[in-house]
């Protein structure tokens, strides 16, 4: 779904790319991830993608629309910085519906070694490097945890090489994931999602609006698809490598 953006409500200063709680045509309100942060719109690839996987194999995540964002909105912020944010970020950005009075992450009883395994397992192929103890990037809110946040993860995309070809590259710091130590054997996790995954790889990348995605925008859509459905073909490296770290 695309929705216009209407208003910059306020800044959510919690991020380190300073997104915006903004309100849109709906109605609703919206974390806006805007495209002229730090690290443009690869992040909201990132986001998307392990947002929309995460959803595909059934973990709870806010709902994402795309945002359309007028430059005209930074006239009635006094921030320069703020101005500058969403002068830089006109188009289409990222929205995840706000989940309001949502709390930070406990160890609540809906965190079962099985979720446990399966957000561990949703991190390792996706080789999010952003759900530690530090910054779990997990919300409470109606009696479940939610999944937030998924910029930082297919993080090898900024680098040099394609990222089809960082496939089977160890992924080690799933070893510092704040529900390892929670989570059953990840070889029950896999079983659960690995079909579930693959089935949505297409879906969720055709999906991605072409100008997040560069000059070749197939290409880099391509280049994605690779990289994901290595990673999910058997023998899956990546679940053998969080068991390790797990055990």
């Amino acid at each position: 779904m695309t929705l216009r953006a209407t208003r910059y409500v306020a800044p959510l200063r919690e991020g380190g790319s300073l997104p915006g709680l903004v309100e849109a045509e709906d109605d609703g309100l919206y974390v806006a991830k805007f495209r002229g942060a730090g690290q443009g719109p690869a992040a909201l690839v990132a986001d998307y993608v392990g947002g929309e996987l995460a959803r595909a194999v059934g973990l709870p995540v806010p709902d994402l629309v795309l945002l359309e964002i007028d430059p005209e909105l930074a006239r009635a912020e006094p921030d320069p910085e703020i101005q500058e944010l969403i002068e830089a970020s006109a188009g289409l950005n990222l929205g995840v519906d706000f989940l309001p009075g949502a709390l930070p992450f406990t160890l609540g009883p809906d965190v079962t070694p099985e979720f446990a395994a399966d957000v561990v397992w949703l991190d390792a192929l996706i080789t999010n490097v952003d759900r530690t103890p530090r910054n779990p990037n997990l919300l409470a809110w109606h009696g479940r945890t939610w999944l937030i946040d998924h910029g930082a993860a297919l993080f090898r995309q900024h680098g040099p090489t394609p990222l089809s070809e960082t496939a089977t590259t160890p992924f080690p710091m799933v070893a510092e994931h704040v529900l390892l130590d929670r989570a059953e054997p990840l070889a029950r996790a896999d079983a659960r999602l690995h079909e579930r995954a693959l089935d949505a790889v297409d879906g969720v990348l055709d999906g991605v609006p072409a100008d997040w995605l560069g000059a070749d925008a197939e290409a880099r859509r391509d280049d994605l698809r690779r990289f994901l459905r290595d990673r999910l073909a058997a023998p899956r490296a990546f679940v053998e490598e969080a068991e390790h770290a797990r055990a």
